[in-house]
């Protein structure tokens, strides 16, 4: 019997944690409005650089499309790694290149 007190106190508890963590979830968006996702840049801010690892939210589409808007050509061969990197066959400047993407849109050749 001495258990029912312990388990009476812990779901309150619980209960009083998740009504205080809703309660501070902040000013509501609206519906219709977008809101912009700091951490995927722009497709005029795509550019070289270090690329991250982390989960890419990319279709193999947008994936293609924002390889093709750093300026690559003929992308083909793309598969996404477990590290969330696209990886891709293409042309630059008329020569073959290994390039890849990664979760915030930044593109490199490899």
């Amino acid at each position: 019997m001495k258990k029912l007190p312990l388990i009476v106190l812990s779901l309150s508890v619980a209960m009083a944690t998740a009504g205080l963590a809703v309660a501070q979830g902040g000013p509501q968006s609206n519906p219709g409005s977008a809101s912009p996702n700091v951490a995927l840049k722009s497709p005029d801010q795509i550019g070289p650089g270090p690329l991250a690892q982390g989960q890419n939210s990319f279709t193999r589409d947008e994936a293609r499309s924002r390889i093709e808007q750093a300026g690559y050509t003929r992308v083909a061969g793309l598969i996404q790694d477990a590290q969330g990197l696209w990886h891709a066959r293409a042309m630059r400047d008329g020569r073959p290149v290994n390039v890849a993407l990664d979760y915030k849109g930044d593109v490199a050749p490899q």
